[in-house]
C-alpha cells in the first residue's frame, strides 16, 4: 500500500506540473503560483494561509517576499488586528491569478481530452474520491482548552445546529451541564478536529471518579461529514477515557440525530434505560471499554 501511495504521488506531481521551474509557463514555480491563487481577490490572513497550505512559516515568508518583489502582492497589518498580517493581490496580481485560472482550465481540458467519455467519467469520479480520502487523512485531532477560539467556534456551531434541528429548539442552560471547567483536565477533556487550519469537529469527556464517564458535545461540521470523522473522534474519546481508567462510557442523544444514533450503534454502544434527566434526550447509550 505504501508503494502504491508513493507511485501515485510521483504520477500526480509530474502530471500536475509540480516539477517544472515555471508552472504553466508563467515564470514561477508551483509554490508561488499556489500562494498567489490562495490569497484570492479578498486577501488572506498570513497565519490562515500558512495553516491552509501546511507550510513552514519561513518557507511561506520566502514565497510571499518573492511575490512582493514581483509586484504581485502586498503584505501589511490586518485592519481587524494589527498584530496579524494580511496578504492582498495588487492589480497585476489579480490579472496574473486570472491568467493562472485560464491556463489551469486549459491544462485540465487537455488532460480530459485525451480520454474517451467513459474514461473521463472514471477519472473525475476517482479524483473526487481521492480528494475526499486525502482530506480525511489530513484531519488532526488534539486536546484544546474549551476557551480556545477554535473550541468556541465548534461549541457555538454545535449549539446553533441543535437549535435548528430539535423540535422546540435547544437551550444549553436547560441541558445537563458541560461547562468549560467540566471539560478541562482533570475533570474532563475537550477535543478539536482541524482540517487545513479550520476547526471541523469536536467532542468532550466528563469524568466521574468511580463511575462511568460521559461523552459530550460531539459535533462534525457539515462540510467534513462523510470523511469518517465522527467515528474517529469517538474512537479517540474512547482511547483517552480508557487511558484514564474509565471502564464504561455513557451518552444520550436526541431522536432527530439519526446519523449520530447510527454511529453509536455501529461503534458498539447499546441502548439502555435513561440514566439521567436530560430534557433533550430520547435515547441513552453505554459501552464497556
Amino acid at each position: 500500500m505504501i508503494e502504491q501511495v508513493r507511485r501515485f504521488n510521483r504520477a500526480v506531481t509530474q502530471r500536475a506540473g509540480a516539477l517544472e521551474d515555471a508552472f504553466l509557463a508563467r515564470g514561477r514555480p508551483l509554490g508561488q503560483a499556489r500562494v498567489l491563487w490562495e490569497i484570492g481577490p479578498d486577501g488572506r490572513d498570513v497565519r490562515d494561509l500558512r495553516a491552509r497550505l501546511g507550510l513552514d512559516s519561513g518557507y511561506l515568508s520566502r514565497l510571499l517576499r518573492a511575490l512582493e518583489q514581483e509586484g504581485m502582492i502586498t503584505v501589511g497589518a490586518s485592519a481587524a488586528d494589527g498584530r496579524r498580517r494580511t496578504a492582498r493581490l495588487t492589480a497585476p496580481g489579480e490579472a496574473e491569478r486570472a491568467e493562472y485560472d485560464r491556463r489551469s482550465d486549459d491544462a485540465a481540458a487537455s488532460m480530459l481530452g485525451a480520454l474517451s467519455g467513459r474514461q473521463r467519467e472514471r477519472l473525475v469520479t476517482a479524483m473526487a474520491e481521492v480528494e475526499r480520502l486525502l482530506a480525511a487523512s489530513a484531519v488532526e485531532i488534539g486536546v484544546r482548552d474549551p476557551a480556545d477560539p477554535d473550541a468556541r467556534r465548534c461549541l457555538q456551531a454545535y449549539v446553533d445546529e441543535l437549535a435548528a434541528r430539535f423540535d422546540g429548539g435547544f437551550d444549553p442552560a436547560r441541558s445537563i451541564s458541560a461547562a468549560d471547567h467540566e471539560m478541562t483536565p482533570p475533570a474532563g477533556e475537550f477535543l478539536v478536529a482541524v482540517l487545513y487550519g479550520e476547526p471541523v469537529g469536536c467532542g468532550a469527556l466528563k469524568f466521574h471518579p468511580g463511575a462511568p464517564a460521559e461523552v459530550k458535545r460531539m459535533w462534525v461540521a457539515p462540510a467534513a461529514r462523510g470523511l469518517g470523522l465522527g467515528r474517529r473522534l469517538l474512537a479517540e474519546l474512547e482511547a483517552r477515557a480508557a487511558g484514564h481508567g474509565v471502564r464504561v462510557l455513557r451518552l444520550e442523544t436526541n431522536r432527530t440525530l439519526a446519523e449520530a444514533i447510527a454511529l453509536y450503534r455501529a461503534a458498539g454502544y447499546r441502548e439502555v434505560a435513561a440514566f439521567n434527566d436530560e430534557p433533550y434526550a430520547h435515547h441513552w447509550f453505554e459501552k464497556n471499554l
